[in-house]
């Protein structure tokens, strides 16, 4: 009997545990931290929005264009040794993030040949109408003007050989769900390529905003599935910081 009535007391207290479980709420999740930050202004260029500690800069409007075709950038920026950096064949598809005037778009042209395309990708009606222009008079029809977002450059999935970005990424609002975007656009080892000024060259006389270092660009590249290739430090403020998505490259 003495057994008997141990094990009935085990089965109650067991009962009592199970009861005490069902009526304990289940945990909240932890409050998830925002991606971006917003507070003041550190820089002239920057507009109070952080992301993983970079303030992000004011976009470039429209009426800056003729800054984009100055005479000066030739020497600056040498567009000739970055373009034999990037390696472009003939009938590759290229875009051109933030593509602006064209000033970039219309030597890829060149590069990717008749069979080869450009998409020419800007925020900016009024950047698209000068590229447009441009198309019309010097007779170009391999490029495509598109108009993209803030959040999405409106690339065709997994069908981008090489991406650009020339002084542009760190005027992006949404850097992470465009970095998202284009590495969606590129084909399995595609690459995605950063032309920045260089943050750790105080010469470089471009505002802080503006500027990037290499380990910025790479700790905000590291939630991607991108692999960095290379480094190419030889423009004379610029570095051309180059990653290639992972999978394997598509047979042709």
């Amino acid at each position: 009997m003495r057994r008997c009535y141990r094990i009935a007391g085990l089965l109650m207290a067991l009962m009592a545990c199970v009861l005490t479980l069902r009526a304990e709420p289940p945990a909240a999740p932890a409050p998830k931290r925002p991606r971006y930050k917003v507070g003041a202004p550190t820089d002239p260029g920057g507009t109070g929005k952080f992301y993983m500690g970079r303030e992000i800069a004011h976009v470039m409007g429209h009426q800056g264009a003729g800054w984009l075709e100055r005479p000066e950038r030739e020497k600056q920026e040498q567009p000739k040794k970055l373009l034999k950096a990037l390696e472009i064949k003939p009938g590759m598809v290229v875009a051109d993030i933030g593509a602006g005037s064209g000033y970039h778009s219309f030597r890829l042209a060149e590069k990717v040949g008749p069979k080869g395309k450009v998409l020419a990708v800007d925020i900016q009606k009024e950047m698209l109408a000068i590229i447009r222009e441009r198309m019309k008079k010097q007779k170009v029809e391999n490029i495509e003007p598109v108009l993209g977002t803030e959040n999405d450059p409106k690339l065709p999935a997994g069908g981008v050989d090489l991406i650009l970005m020339v002084d542009v990424y760190h005027e992006f609002s949404f850097p992470y769900e465009m970095t998202v975007a284009l590495t969606k656009a590129l084909k399995p080892g595609g690459r995605l390529v950063f032309v920045e000024f260089r943050r750790e060259d105080e010469k470089v006389p471009i505002l802080l905003a503006h500027k990037m270092t290499e380990k910025q660009v790479l700790a905000e590249m590291e939630p991607h599935p991108l692999k960095h290739v290379i480094t190419v430090k030889s423009l004379p403020w610029q570095h051309v910081i180059i990653f290639e998505k992972k999978g394997a490259k598509e047979k042709k």
